[in-house]
């Protein structure tokens, strides 16, 4: 498996010392949070998405995915959503990033089936475009389907390649699902994986990969178990938790348990 970690935890800074970091600590690639606050988002002009993407390139470091923030199932009408993850899409072909990221984000006033076929038409239009770049959009457990079984409602409604799963194991957890539960439900449309690690259910605030509850150890042997070589990346969500430490002093300690774990499940 590769290793990614997310700018979420080191908001704001500079591209090159995001690359910096990536190359000290053994990192194959970086999940971008593709926000505004952020120096990548769909905002740049071409040649400023060219020069991100030569930064990359002259790394040696993979451009994983764009964290996008377009909530697919939420009220209102569908061509606003459409039209943000589809400038996603286009920021990602131009970085040469293989993924986008969505969330759900459904309201409480819909039902669970209203929810699941909006997001569901939504992401089946955006699929197409998707498609004609080489990207795949990914749906993130999180929000209103944060649970592997609810997410897979919506991607079975889809049906399209290109629109795939992305498994944040907080989410899950939190969902009361176990690790053998979510991969089983999303093995068909696993994208990539977000790792991290909290005190508790009711402490959410970030710490060191290892240093509290979810169960890394087994989600990584969950996978190992059934052949999956993909990418696991470090969400650490510094930029929401500001008395949380930084991510730049435990990167390195973070990149030695990841590869621990993938050792003791090889």
């Amino acid at each position: 498996m590769k290793l990614a970690f997310s700018t979420l935890g080191v908001p704001g800074l500079p591209l090159a010392d995001v690359l910096r970091l990536a190359s000290a600590h053994g990192y194959h690639g970086v999940e971008l949070r593709a926000h505004p606050e952020e120096p990548v988002h769909p905002g740049l002009e071409p040649a400023q998405r060219a020069a991100a993407a030569a930064e990359f390139k002259a790394a040696g470091v993979e451009v994983l995915g764009l964290a996008g923030y377009a909530r697919v199932a939420a009220p209102g009408a569908d061509e606003p959503v459409i039209a943000e993850v589809r400038g996603l899409v286009g920021l990602a072909r131009d970085l040469g990033a293989p993924f986008v990221r969505v969330f759900p984000g459904a309201s409480d006033d819909q039902s669970p089936a209203e929810a699941d076929a909006v997001a569901a038409r939504r992401l089946g239009t955006a699929a197409e475009y998707a498609a004609d770049l080489g990207v795949r959009i990914l749906l993130e457990t999180h929000d209103s389907h944060r649970t592997g079984a609810a997410a897979m409602r919506v991607l079975g409604l889809v049906g399209h390649r290109q629109v795939g799963a992305l498994w944040d194991v907080m989410h899950t957890w939190l969902g009361g699902e176990q690790p053998q539960e979510t991969y089983a439900a999303l093995a068909p449309y696993l994208g990539y994986v977000q790792v991290k690690d909290i005190a508790s259910a009711e402490d959410t605030t970030p710490l060191a990969l290892g240093a509290g509850v979810l169960p890394l150890a087994e989600c990584v042997e969950v996978l190992s178990r059934h052949g999956w070589d993909g990418w696991l990346c470090w969400e650490y969500e510094k930029r929401w938790y500001e008395d949380a430490a930084p991510l730049e002093g435990l990167l390195g300690a973070g990149r030695e348990h990841l590869g621990r774990l993938l050792n003791e499940s090889a």
